[in-house]
C-alpha cells in the first residue's frame, strides 16, 4: 500500500467507513492552507497569497455528496474490486441530482454540441474499449487522449463520461477516452502500457477520426491524471511525437498518504486516504512499485515535457500531491499552471451539469488546451 501513516494516524483512517459524506460537510479546523501559496492561481485566475480557509463543501457539491450518501453504497475499501465496481458513483448521483430537478440527463443534453461512439482500438493484450468524441464541425480538430479516474482499479469510461466530454466541448477537441486494463485482474504496469499504446495509436490514427495529428495533447483524472503524466515522460524516453500539452486533474502524483491533505481529508467523501491504500494494495504487485516514477511523478525525470496544467479540488486528499506536482515540474524547468477549487470535493471535474466550479474548470482547462493547439 501507500506509505503507511503513524500509528496514531491510523485511527483516523479505520473511521473513514463510518463518518460517511459528514465528514466532507463539517467545518474542519482551519489552516494556513500551503496550496495557495504565491505563484499559485486560484480558481478566480488571480494570484493569491496563503490563507487561512474551512472545507465545507459548498451548496452545489454538497447536493451531489447528499445524493451520493443516500444511495445506498458501502465503503469502496470493505469490498472486493468486483463489489466496489458496482456501487453508486459520483456520476450516478449528478444523474440523480438533475432529474430530481427535472432536467434531461442525456449525455448529449448535459454537455450539447458534441457528439460520441464507442469502438475499440489496439492495445499491448488486445482491444481497449474506447469512446470518441467530435465537436461539432468538418475539423480536422485537435486531439486529446484522455484516461479516466478510479484508482486504477474501478470506473470506467461511461463513469467518467462527463469529464471527457466537457474537455471536447471547451477545448473544440476530438478526445478519444480509453478503458485500460484494471487491476488486480491486471496490476501495475498494465494501465500505463495501456496508456502509451493508446497514445501511440491516436498519433498515428488521428486523421482518421477528423483529428490534426500535429495537434495532440493528453489529459486525465485521479489515477488518470497520473496516467497523462506519465505517458508524456514515456512517449518522450520513445522519442515519441510529444503532446502539446497534459491536463493533470487531482493527479495521484507520489505515495505518501501522511501530507497534510491526506491527514486533513483523510475521512473526505467520495475519496479518503483508506481508499487510496485499498487501491495501492490492489495495483501493486510489490511495495517497490509504488515508488516507481510512473507512480511517483514526483520523483520522475521531468525534463523536457510540454506544458502542464494541474486542476485540484479544496476538499480532497490528493491535493498536496498537486502541489508537489507542480513545484517538481517547476525544478525541471516545466512551463506548469496549477488551480485550486475551493469547496468542491474529489470527482467534481465532470460534473458541470450541477456544479458551476466544474464549468469554471473545464471551460479552463480547455482554454489552456487551446493555447497549446495555438488555436
Amino acid at each position: 500500500m501507500f506509505n503507511s501513516p503513524p500509528t496514531r494516524a491510523l485511527v483516523v483512517v479505520t473511521l473513514a467507513g463510518a463518518v460517511g459524506l459528514a465528514g466532507c460537510a463539517r467545518n474542519d479546523l482551519a489552516r494556513n492552507d500551503s496550496m495557495t501559496a504565491a505563484g499559485t492561481l486560484s480558481d478566480s485566475g488571480e494570484m493569491s497569497l496563503p490563507r487561512t480557509r474551512t472545507t465545507a463543501a459548498n451548496t452545489e457539491m454538497q447536493s451531489v455528496l447528499d445524493q451520493l450518501g443516500s444511495m445506498g453504497g458501502k465503503p469502496i475499501e470493505s469490498l472486493t474490486p468486483t463489489e466496489a465496481r458496482r456501487q453508486p458513483t459520483p456520476a450516478a448521483a449528478v444523474a440523480m441530482v438533475m432529474a430530481k430537478a427535472g432536467k434531461d440527463t442525456m449525455p448529449m443534453a448535459m454537455v450539447p454540441g458534441v457528439t460520441s461512439i464507442d469502438r475499440t482500438i489496439p492495445g499491448p493484450a488486445g482491444a481497449m474499449p474506447a469512446r470518441i468524441y467530435t465537436p461539432t464541425g468538418p475539423g480536422p480538430f485537435a486531439v486529446v487522449v484522455y484516461y479516466h479516474g478510479g484508482g486504477w482499479v474501478i470506473a470506467d469510461k461511461h463513469v467518467y463520461d462527463g469529464g471527457a466530454r466537457s474537455i471536447s466541448k471547451e477545448a473544440n477537441a476530438v478526445v478519444v477516452s480509453v478503458d485500460y486494463r484494471l487491476a488486480p485482474e491486471h496490476k501495475f504496469p498494465a494501465q500505463h502500457d495501456d496508456a502509451l499504446a493508446a497514445y501511440a495509436w491516436v498519433v498515428k490514427n488521428a486523421a482518421s477520426i477528423k483529428g490534426d495529428p500535429n495537434r495532440i495533447a493528453i489529459a486525465g483524472e485521479s489515477a488518470g491524471g497520473n496516467l497523462a503524466v506519465a505517458t508524456a515522460i514515456a512517449a518522450r524516453d520513445a522519442k515519441m511525437p510529444m503532446p502539446k500539452a497534459v491536463i493533470a486533474v487531482y493527479p495521484i502524483a507520489q505515495p505518501d498518504t501522511t501530507t497534510a491533505s491526506y491527514v486533513e481529508h483523510a475521512n473526505a467523501k467520495p475519496l479518503n486516504r483508506a481508499m487510496m491504500g485499498w487501491f495501492a494494495r490492489h495495483v501493486s504487485r510489490t511495495p517497490a512499485d509504488l515508488h516507481d516514477p510512473r507512480i511517483h511523478l514526483t520523483n520522475a525525470n521531468l525534463a523536457g515535457l510540454p506544458p502542464v496544467t494541474i486542476i485540484n479540488a479544496q476538499i480532497d486528499p490528493l491535493l498536496e500531491d498537486g502541489a508537489m506536482l507542480e513545484q517538481a515540474l517547476k525544478a525541471a524547468n516545466v512551463p506548469v499552471e496549477r488551480r485550486v477549487y475551493d469547496g468542491v470535493a474529489h470527482e467534481f471535474f465532470g460534473m458541470g451539469a450541477v456544479i458551476s466550479k466544474a464549468t469554471d474548470a473545464t471551460q479552463y482547462a480547455g482554454a489552456r488546451l487551446k493555447a497549446a493547439f495555438g488555436n
